[in-house]
């Protein structure tokens, strides 16, 4: 099946409220048009391990170069590829941002289906990464192919980026864009499966490892050895008793730090005593908590375990940067204001779960929103998105861009 063939115009179109613009298609081509793009999208594996968006993106860019967009194909690692479609010119940048990498498929046999073959159940659509975040590219596609049709933006541009390595909270997709200069957003909307609700806050994460040493010895004569994974379990039991419940209590407007013990590995035989065991800990953190502090509370709380010097190490191995949009903002407010022209209630906002990438523009001075289809995390078997919602996602960011940038006509 080809991708953007023909354009809704013709079919009627829905006004954006206050705009003469014809941007908008009628609900039932919305409809088939999504679920064309997502039968597609997920027609084409790009699960993590290795997230290879090459075949996608070759997929792509000769159709988005014939729509009249500037497509450039980036990429910092080979397989690793990130495609970049801007239309119109000047400021500002209103960027769409979506990962087209998934998890991977699990257990095939939980799978009620080929999870690569898009199947429709009780009003939603059935495939891997249909909610994260295929249903929400799936979207961007409609809107690239209906701001063509329009002649693009009447001020500003737009960009549609479809990257990889966010499932891994890699460096190699969003980041390398920014760190290349390719994406200078004034706006950035990341996709997110929240359901359609606003996301306008994201927490810091923190991604700790503790390892603990000893002496290996056979269970026989435990006397001659030192075991890493009692000692852990005591680091571990200090961090319960101690901080984890102070961390508990700390609550914002709606989100709480957190620390998390993730995973857990230690020994090689059940007849030995173990030498070495290692902890993997997430910490989520407030905006008002500094990530530095942090780790050093930790590093307190664990030498307060008396544990001998040199029998443990910890290791900051990831940390992305919080952010905060104002509700007032100019994206924030016209992004509710379209929720609302479509959905005639106001908008719902809530706060995010998970981590974006939209904390590599944190420090750049620029509104950040999540939103899109779907619920949750979209990382089970048997993945789905509402069609519903999808329809919903896509006359909202019309609307969006209608009355951020306008459209041509």
């Amino acid at each position: 099946m080809a991708a953007f063939e023909g354009y809704f115009l013709s079919e009627g179109t829905v006004k954006p409220m206050g705009s003469s613009i014809e941007l908008i298609p009628p609900r039932d081509a919305l409809k088939r048009r999504l679920i064309e793009h997502l039968r597609l999208l997920v027609s084409v594996p790009t699960a993590y391990p290795p997230g290879d968006t090459t075949a996608l993106c070759q997929l792509l860019a000769p159709k988005l170069t014939e729509l009249g967009y500037r497509v450039g194909i980036h990429s910092e690692v080979p397989g690793l590829d990130n495609l970049v479609a801007e239309i119109g010119d000047g400021e500002p940048n209103l960027v769409f941002n979506a990962h087209a990498d998934t998890v991977g498929v699990g257990d095939l046999k939980e799978w009620h289906g080929d999870p690569f073959t898009l199947f429709e159940t009780g009003g939603a659509l059935r495939g891997l990464g249909a909610a994260n975040c295929k249903g929400s590219l799936a979207v961007y596609l409609l809107l690239a192919e209906q701001l063509a049709a329009v002649g693009g933006p009447k001020q500003g541009r737009v960009s549609f980026n479809i990257v990889t390595d966010e499932e891994s909270l890699g460096s190699h997709g969003t980041d390398f864009l920014r760190r290349a200069g390719v994406v200078k957003p004034d706006y950035l909307i990341v996709a997110a499966p929240t359901g359609n609700a606003i996301s306008t806050a994201e927490r810091s994460v923190l991604w700790i490892v503790l390892e603990s040493f000893g002496k290996s010895a056979h269970a026989g004569s435990t006397w001659l050895g030192d075991n890493a994974v009692e000692r852990m379990v005591r680091l571990i039991a200090r961090l319960q008793g101690d901080l984890m419940p102070q961390i508990a209590l700390r609550q914002g407007d709606t989100v709480r730090s957190t620390l998390n013990i993730g995973q857990f590995h230690g020994g090689t035989n059940t007849n030995m005593v173990p030498d070495f065991c290692q902890v993997q800990i997430d910490r989520r953190l407030l905006h008002s908590e500094d990530p530095e502090k942090a780790l050093a509370e930790i590093v307190a709380c664990l030498e307060a375990a008396g544990e001998p010097e040199g029998s443990w190490s910890v290791q900051m191995v990831r940390c992305t940067n919080a952010y905060r949009s104002p509700r007032d903002g100019v994206l924030v407010t016209a992004l509710a204001d379209a929720v609302t022209s479509v959905t005639g209630k106001p908008a719902l906002f809530s706060p995010a779960v998970g981590v974006s990438d939209g904390h590599y523009f944190a420090k750049d001075g620029i509104e950040i929103v999540n939103i899109g289809p779907g619920a949750g995390g979209g990382h089970d078997s048997n993945e789905t998105v509402p069609i519903d919602q999808m329809i919903e996602a896509a006359m909202i960011q019309l609307h969006l861009i209608d009355k951020l940038l306008g459209a041509r006509s």
